[in-house]
């Protein structure tokens, strides 16, 4: 009788996880099936998940019409650059606040670190007046420079740097490796899952970003795929089937660098909050 009502018990957590995931995953199959569909079908109902004529030429008409390898280009070059320097800045910093001892370290710390409780809408207009002083707006160097340090970054790399013992670190300063030397060879090494699991938690961000974007590029030569998304939406009309065609398109690559570092994903989040 346990047995049987443990298995009960079981077959109904699957159950209602499974359906958890197919109302999570709808609204994607929605927009996958009407990436398939005329404009004057994608709205129908009842929905037809399974278009019967399924129009493959939404995923021609797409490059056709406006430039979008130009805006891919662009999204994968500022993502790539803005997710290095990012992964880059965040480890080294965080290699500071958790291994290295000065004066006022945990104070700096959780000042920087409460600059996260601040909505970017809140120094969205002093940044952009900043960086028009500056000469950086409607550049994609002016935009890189602004994403390249997040406190978020050096939290989450922090946490799992102090899950590191520190004899080890003392056993590498014995054997003559200085800060560097223990920077790139043990401490990197070392933190592969929270390395990735920042690069997907950046890359997402800046790829998917829409507003920065929209505020600091005004030529079309500099615009992001995010940006080429809304170029299918006319003063009167939308081509809501190109619209989710080119969303299906966008999505691809945060699939694929997701795929790609899954398996150090749910490690590092669940190791970043060991010690601290």
């Amino acid at each position: 009788m346990y047995e049987k009502k443990r298995l009960w018990k079981t077959a109904f957590v699957y159950a209602i996880l499974a359906l958890l995931v197919l109302i999570t995953l709808m609204p994607l199959l929605w927009m996958v099936s009407s990436s398939l569909k005329l404009d004057k079908d994608v709205f129908s109902l009842p929905i037809k998940w399974i278009p019967e004529n399924p129009a493959w030429l939404n995923y021609v008409k797409i490059w056709q019409k406006i430039d979008l390898a130009k805006y891919t280009f662009n999204s994968f070059k500022l993502t790539v650059i803005i997710t290095a320097i990012q992964v880059l800045t965040s480890s080294f910093a965080a290699y500071g606040f958790a291994k290295c001892k000065f004066r006022g370290r945990n104070t700096l710390f959780m000042f920087y670190v409460a600059t996260m409780a601040i909505p970017w809408q809140v120094y969205m207009l002093p940044q952009f007046i900043q960086m028009r002083m500056m000469g950086l707006t409607n550049s994609h160097l002016g935009y890189i420079l602004m994403q390249s340090f997040i406190a978020l970054g050096v939290f989450l790399i922090r946490q799992f740097y102090l899950s590191i013992p520190d004899e080890l670190l003392e056993a590498a300063r014995i054997d003559g490796l200085n800060e560097y030397g223990i920077y790139f060879r043990i401490m990197l090494p070392l933190s592969k899952p929270a390395l990735a699991s920042l690069t997907i938690l950046s890359f997402v961000t800046i790829w998917n970003d829409f507003m920065g974007p929209n505020i600091y590029f005004k030529q079309d030569s500099l615009k992001t795929i995010q940006l080429a998304i809304r170029m299918f939406m006319g003063q009167y009309s939308s081509e809501y089937g190109l619209i989710m065609a080119a969303s299906v398109c966008a999505l691809v690559p945060v699939l694929m660098v997701f795929l790609f570092f899954q398996r150090y994903f749910i490690q590092g989040i669940a190791t970043s909050g060991i010690k601290g």
